[in-house]
């Protein structure tokens, strides 16, 4: 009976869409799917031109946007496709985290494949899901404790928590009949979870890898700059600590530890803290995965208001924020009380607000990856037309190429694989381990590099 391998269906040479096949004899399973953050995906389906819905795998199959691999998807996904239909021939769907780029494409997998999440991320994919148009599909869903083994055959997987910008992340130790596999997923070290990262390298190095997974969104040239969580604190409170006038901010909708930090920089300097009816649904549903005064909740922390955007139809899950929601009026009147978090697509709301020129805005997000970044531009025409003046101020979910680096030494694997990165060749610095992978080729664990 074959030994294990490793296959790698996504991820490789590209950021996101990580599709990690592991087997063992007869057990096989998968870590992540969902598309990748490549311009590959953009070249063909951007906005609202998007893969249909009757034949979304034929969709994406023409333009290699997705892995011909038997016996993954659900029958209906399939519809019109070349690729047959086959009864299940993976034991398990196994997901580090919440992000799209892990776990977008969930929905087109057999039913019949149980998906195994932690419970913190179980509860986000469903807020995500009871609020916008993505959905994940109807599964076995299994959910794990941390640290707990779950055994599949010749495979017993152990969930480690991991620090990231989304929380309930998790990197996996898997022990196969050849020795240890690990995988990183997405990581940090400079987050509020750090010692959960600390944590897992260390079980990991005390495994003795046959070969590690590991992401590398930083490795290569990175001219990003590498605030920790508390160093956006302190840039926020010397912010708000200069202005009179309102303050807005933009960060991603799913980062709590981040509207976390905004809302206590926010309380601290006498203002009111300011969400979307989207940014409160996720708070709100997320409140009892968090230890009391974890993080903002509407309708019981004290400086957290929810923004009375005004439309002409209310979804169900907004419906709950409407009574005591914050006006435009009422921000543009008294500026100086609120810090407002303003999404992206909601900058036509500015409109209304008329923030006083040289308010500031605080883009806690990353930097745009080039030159050409059409939303970026879109951005800066838009303060530039108000006026605003421009902080940024972020902390990557990722760890940097030193970290990297220093890990890989740390745990010592046999063989590692550099994945989620556009330049895995950096990584060829650290001597013979040091294996790119090939999108579909298949290793075998106890190969030596």
């Amino acid at each position: 009976m074959a030994g294990p391998s490793v296959q790698f269906l996504g991820g490789v040479r590209e950021i996101g869409g990580n599709k990690i096949v592991l087997t063992d004899g007869p057990d096989r399973i998968l870590f992540d799917f969902g598309p990748s953050f490549d311009p590959a995906y953009e070249n063909y389906f951007r906005d609202f031109l998007q893969p249909r819905s009757t034949s979304p795998i034929k969709d994406l199959l023409e333009f290699g946007l997705i892995p011909r691999i038997e016996g993954l998807y659900a029958a209906e996904a399939l519809a019109h496709s070349d690729l047959p239909y086959r009864a299940p021939e993976f034991a398990g769907v196994f997901v580090t985290h919440a992000h799209a780029d892990h776990a977008g494409y969930l929905s087109y997998i057999d039913p019949e494949i149980p998906v195994y999440v932690g419970e913190g991320t179980k509860a986000l994919l469903d807020a995500i899901a009871g609020s916008t148009s993505q959905k994940y599909g109807d599964h076995d869903w299994r959910t794990f404790r941390p640290r707990a083994p779950v055994r599949l055959g010749r495979l017993e997987v152990r969930p480690y928590p991991v620090d990231h910008s989304i929380p309930f992340a998790f990197g996996y130790l898997v022990h196969t009949s050849e020795g240890a596999f690990a995988y990183t997923g997405d990581f940090r070290q400079h987050g509020p979870r750090a010692p959960d990262s600390h944590a897992f390298f260390e079980a990991v190095r005390d495994a003795h890898p046959v070969a590690l997974a590991m992401e590398g969104t930083r490795a290569g040239p990175d001219a990003r700059e590498n605030l920790s969580e508390a160093g956006v604190r302190s840039r926020v409170d010397a912010i708000l600590g200069q202005t009179d006038d309102i303050a807005m901010g933009c960060t991603y909708p799913r980062d709590i530890d981040r509207l976390t930090t905004l809302y206590r920089a926010a309380v601290d300097s006498g203002r009111t803290f300011v969400v979307s009816y989207r940014t409160a649904h996720l708070l709100a549903s997320m409140a009892s995965h968090f230890p009391p005064g974890g993080i903002p909740v509407p309708g019981t922390s004290p400086n957290l208001s929810v923004y009375g955007r005004r439309k002409k139809v209310y979804y169900a899950w907004e419906k709950p924020f409407l009574d005591d929601a914050v006006s435009a009026e009422e921000l543009a009147r008294h500026g100086a009380r609120y810090l407002l978090a303003l999404d992206f697509y909601q900058f036509p709301e500015l409109i209304d607000l008329r923030p006083p020129k040289g308010s500031p805005f605080v883009h806690s997000m990353s930097e745009p990856f080039s030159e050409d970044d059409l939303n970026d531009e879109v951005m800066h025409r838009w303060l530039d037309h108000f006026g605003l003046r421009f902080h940024q101020a972020h902390a990557s979910g990722h760890a940097s190429q030193t970290e990297l680096f220093d890990l890989v030494r740390q745990t010592d694997p046999k063989i590692l694989y550099p994945i989620h990165t556009q330049h895995p060749d950096a990584f060829l610095r650290l001597g013979p381990r040091v294996r790119p992978p090939e999108l579909g080729a298949v290793y075998p664990l106890a190969a030596g590099p």
